[in-house]
Parts: C-alpha cells; structure tokens; sequence
C-alpha cells in the first residue's frame, strides 16, 4: 500500500515537470523566433553568456555564442539594414581631434561626422595656386608664398595698385602667350595675378584674374578692377577674387576674368600682328 502511493505520487510529480519543460521550451522558442535583438548586455540567457565569445549574424546583430544557439543560426528579425549595434554605440561616443589641429583648428569632433568635417575644415592645407598638376605641394598661406617666391619664382609687389606692360615679341608665341604669375601684398592679404592665353572654342583669347590666397569667405569681401587701353580704346574689368581653393582650371572654365578678345589685343598692341603689347592696370579695394 505504502509502494503503490510512493509510486504514484513520483509518477505524477514527473508528469508536472514534463509539462513545466514543455512550456518552458514553447516560450523560448517563440522568444527566439518573434521577438527584437536584445540591448547588448542584456541577453536573456544571462550575465554568464555575455563573457563568452560573441557572435555577429548577417544583420549586424551582436549575439553570444549559446543565443546563437537558440536562434537555430537564424535572424529572427525582419529588419535587414541594422548595423552592428555594439560598434554603433561605441563609435558613437568617440570624439576625436581634428587632423589638421597643426594648422590651427581646435575643433573636437565627433567618430561619425569627423571625415565630412575635415573635408570642409577652414584650416585644410592650400594647394599650389600655380598652373598645371605638376605641383603638388600644399600648406598655410605662409608657407605658400615662400615657396611662390624660392621654387616658381614668383615676383611679389606690395601695395593694391598695379601698371604693368606686357609684351610678346615672338610672331610664334604670340597666339600662345603667357606671362609669370605676381604676387600683391595688399590689406595684409595677398593676392595671385594670372595673365594668360586661353581658348574659347577654337578662338584664343587673353584672360587676367586675381586670386585671393585665403578661403572663400574672406575672398568675397574684396574686389578688383583692371583695364587695359590705347589708341584711343579701352577696356574695363570689375569682379570678386576667386579664393585659391578654386582650381586654376576651374576658374578657366568658368571665364570669370578679364577677356580680351585676339584681335582687339591685336588693335591694344597698335595693329601690329607680329608682337603683343598690353598696358595692364588695375587696383584692389575691400568692399565697406
């Protein structure tokens, strides 16, 4: 009598933990097949998992090798452009010096947003206003004017006036013609002078610009003019310096200079097709 109810009574509590097991399993296998990625950290299969290897899945979801595991090797999520949530938090909170602090920017920036800051930084490196890509050095205006002056030569002139003549006595450089670049101390400023031959369509021409050696915020504040004139013509430019950040071909491109058409220069030089002869003139303010 005694055996027959000790029996039952086992027999029943192993009926009671055959049903606890089976729910327990329905609820984590819905867990693992309905349910968002946890927080990192928070799995829910415990502190202990969390030290363990950790997993990424296709999705960029972060899991430790035992949800792995449960989730069958699957995503159970639905959302397929989350990223790695863990190297999103992590970069997330990275603030990092901008890489031209050397030149003078002290901006802290950060992880995310620091190329795309950089990329526009005031204090970015200028490049060689010269002609051409055969140079590639960069720097601070400082540095650029020394190297102007030691390694392309460039003749620097102070004050904000200018009267120069330039000629091409060549009959076979004259459709080609191109004079050194000057460099104008003006406002504590300086500026790059361009004279040269360029072609609009199949027609040379001769265009002049200045360039302002700075960025293209202070450039705006300042404007030139520059006419040339003889035998009774003349000719009148006004416009704003383009910054050096500006490619030389793209202010080329853009024609934002002064034009002197071939065969009014021509007429500028008294008629003469053998030689070119332009008296230049012009002068820089700083607009009120």
């Amino acid at each position: 009598m005694f055996l027959s109810s000790l029996w039952a009574s086992t027999v029943g509590q192993l009926l009671k933990l055959k049903r606890w097991v089976g729910v327990s399993s329905k609820r984590n296998q819905n867990v693992a097949t309905t349910s968002e990625p946890r927080k990192l950290g928070t799995s829910s299969s415990g502190v202990r998992e969390h030290r363990r290897k950790k997993k990424k899945c296709p999705n960029g979801h972060t899991l430790c090798s035992n949800w792995k595991l449960r989730v069958h090797k699957r995503c159970p999520t639905r959302h397929y452009d989350i990223r790695c949530s863990a190297l999103v938090k992590v970069t997330e909170s990275l603030e990092l010096p901008c890489k031209y602090q050397i030149f003078g920017c002290h901006d802290i920036v950060p992880y995310y947003s620091k190329l795309e800051h950089e990329k526009n930084c005031q204090f970015r490196p200028y490049n060689c206003p010269c002609a051409g890509p055969e140079c590639h050095v960069s720097g601070d205006i400082r540095y650029l004017v020394m190297h102007l002056m030691n390694d392309h030569k460039v003749d620097v002139h102070d004050g904000c006036t200018f009267n120069h003549i330039y000629i091409q006595s060549n009959p076979q450089e004259v459709k080609n013609a191109t004079w050194m670049p000057m460099i104008f101390n003006c406002f504590d400023r300086q500026f790059y002078f361009h004279f040269e031959t360029v072609h609009l369509g199949m027609a040379p021409v001769y265009m002049a610009f200045l360039r302002f050696m700075g960025d293209e915020t202070e450039a705006r504040k300042f404007r030139y003019s520059i006419e040339v004139g003889s035998n009774g013509r003349k000719q009148i430019w006004q416009g704003v310096p383009r910054s050096i950040r500006d490619s030389h071909r793209e202010v080329l491109d853009s024609h934002d200079g002064f034009i002197i058409p071939r065969a009014l220069a021509q007429l500028f030089s008294g008629g003469d097709r053998q030689q070119l002869k332009l008296d230049l003139a012009g002068r820089i303010w700083k607009e009120q």
